[in-house]
């Protein structure tokens, strides 16, 4: 498991099965890169494929013409946005191109968003600029507008009358094939709490974590401290993290060693710290297919081990 020196004083497990995935860079050249490399994970058995979005960003495709792509090339892997830019994405719309490529794909799409950043490329394609706290009361309106346009099991349309987003009767549906699950990227309290009353699940990325996994503890607080306050159970929350390293055939530090290293820190997070969806930003085909074929079946081998031995 994690060394000494960054284990918590108290471990924290909420009990989810255990997902791993890829992040991977959405670059428009090569043009098949991306889709290639999704490929690669789907045919080694990992669980999910994920993309970042900057639709202001020249260089990478846009991130829902590629993973509508990369699903009909695809078949077992789950694809999600990594997270989604909702400033510059209107959520009925986001709510229906979801469902929509889930009934199409199987049910393989996840979403995950975030309140927006970089406002200066948000603006130039003519988003509007929010601060830190407009940026996530309209990102909690949009979640809940989402959830609405997918439940069609509730009579009427859909009306939000929203600081940022008005929603006036629109219709319902179509619902996806499976409950999409909505993660948020976070990492300020503010938005952390809004995580926990609103969310699926907690999306952060470990390089940009400012203590690296000794944040994850009072981050976690945060989010069950929002989870508790919206009468909702803390475990309801999956956490996940966005993961970079490098295999080495000695350890030398966190994530930085041989696979079986890599499992030991990994599952530390899980049993410390809650991890429990894992996406390795990798670009690699062979480095893709390490992590699956070795770090994956040695990472559950030792989680169960440990929830076993409790």
């Amino acid at each position: 498991m994690m060394s000494n020196n960054l284990r918590p004083s108290s471990s924290t497990d909420y009990g989810h099965d255990l997902l791993f995935g890829v992040f991977v860079t959405p670059v428009a050249q090569p043009a098949m890169q991306a889709v290639e490399l999704a490929m690669v994970a789907d045919r080694a058995g990992l669980d999910l494929v994920t993309f970042q979005d900057h639709p202001y960003q020249p260089a990478f495709y846009d991130t829902w013409t590629l993973i509508s792509y990369a699903a009909s090339r695809t078949e077992h892997i789950h694809l999600s946005t990594n997270v989604l830019n909702l400033p510059l994405r209107l959520p009925t719309v986001v709510a229906r191109s979801a469902a929509g490529l889930d009934r199409l794909s199987g049910g393989r799409v996840e979403l995950g968003i975030g309140a927006g950043g970089f406002w200066d490329g948000v603006n130039a394609m003519g988003g509007r600029r929010l601060t830190p706290g407009q940026s996530i009361k309209a990102l909690e309106e949009a979640i809940q507008i989402i959830r609405e346009i997918w439940a069609t099991d509730k009579p009427g349309g859909v009306r939000v009358d929203g600081t940022y987003y008005q929603v006036k009767g629109a219709k319902r549906g179509p619902s996806p094939a499976h409950p999409i699950q909505i993660w948020v990227g976070a990492y300020k309290p503010r938005i952390l709490g809004m995580t926990g009353r609103v969310a699926d699940g907690w999306l952060p990325s470990l390089f940009y974590l400012p203590d690296g996994p000794a944040s994850l503890k009072e981050m976690n607080q945060y989010i069950d401290e929002g989870a508790a306050a919206a009468g909702r159970e803390p475990a309801a929350i999956r956490r996940l993290l966005n993961i970079s390293g490098q295999f080495a055939q000695t350890g030398r530090s966190f994530l930085n060693g041989p696979p079986r290293q890599w499992a030991e820190d990994l599952a530390g997070l899980t049993v410390d710290y809650g991890i429990t969806g894992f996406i390795l930003a990798a670009d690699d085909p062979a480095t893709i297919e390490l992590f699956a074929s070795e770090v994956v079946p040695a990472t559950r081998e030792l989680v169960a081990a440990e929830r076993a031995g409790r």
